[in-house]
């Protein structure tokens, strides 16, 4: 036994918006046994398999054309408005568990799409979030993923910037300042959720505290990706895994402090499973 004292962070775990979306999904399920989910409820391989057992079907945008009369979750990401016409089109019943933190961003963007400004988004090409934003301006909106992306363009001479609410608000500021340096007039929106921003500065203080530190996320997670290399920068030893297998004894030392944190897509249940196996060592 390696005696291994470990921690998990108590600010590490799913996010209100994720929350919410699980709750409203194990609600149906226990009521009716089956739902349709429109893309993975969560990028957490793990908590996805554990309610699909439960009875949870993801389906993706071609499958939703082909449903009809069912219900169908629209997850924390959020949706275009497109979903929304198609499913009023094939009788479709909708459970809206976009969170309330996207839904205002969105609003927002389709309030600058309707005035004819020219909007920047700072977010990942492709993902969940972002299409239900690009979606608000009739995918009109330029989305770039850093600084390099962003001067491959030819700027206008002002530009409306948002940000996917999961973004650096550090990363968001400097993309800010560049576009000024460009002569751009900027008229920036800081739409970033501080529930995960804030987790940068809390997880630099949970990882430095230890040994070594394990981080748990999905390998879907935007938001696991980023706070993983938080972690790293700050505590040189901290591994990346996505399920207790992935574990390995050779590791640790006898009597390391560990400290377990994951991301806002990473369940509890998750995190517990891998302090055992660690105590087990």
């Amino acid at each position: 036994m390696k005696s291994l004292q470990v921690t998990i962070d108590s600010n590490s775990g799913f996010c209100f918006g994720v929350v919410y979306a699980i709750q409203m999904a194990e609600d149906i399920l226990e009521e009716q046994g089956y739902l349709y989910c429109l893309g993975d409820i969560v990028h957490n391989d793990e908590e996805v398999e554990r309610l699909q057992q439960q009875g949870l079907r993801i389906i993706d945008h071609h499958q939703l054309r082909e449903l009809r009369n069912e219900t169908v979750l629209i997850r924390a990401h959020g949706e275009p408005p497109e979903t929304y016409q198609t499913a009023l089109e094939n009788n479709l019943t909708i459970i809206d568990a976009s969170c309330p933190v996207v839904l205002k961003l969105q609003n927002r963007i389709k309030a600058s799409y309707d005035k004819n400004e020219k909007i920047y988004i700072y977010g990942k090409h492709g993902h969940a979030e972002v299409m239900g934003l690009l979606g608000q301006t009739n995918n009109n909106a330029v989305v770039f993923e850093g600084i390099d992306d962003l001067l491959q363009h030819q700027l206008p001479q002002q530009v409306t910037l948002y940000s996917q609410t999961t973004k650096s608000t550090d990363n968001f500021y400097k993309v800010k300042e560049v576009m000024e340096q460009q002569g751009v007039e900027v008229l920036a929106n800081d739409t970033i959720c501080r529930q995960v921003s804030n987790r940068d500065k809390d997880l630099r203080k949970f990882a430095a505290q230890f040994d070594k530190v394990i981080f748990v996320s999905g390998t879907k997670s935007s938001n696991g990706k980023v706070l993983y290399q938080v972690c790293k920068d700050t505590n040189p030893e901290t591994r990346f895994v996505s399920k207790v297998e992935e574990l390995q004894q050779e590791w640790f030392t006898n009597g390391d402090t560990v400290g377990i944190c994951g991301a806002t897509s990473t369940p509890l249940w998750l995190m517990e499973e891998v302090r055992d196996a660690l105590q087990q060592f």
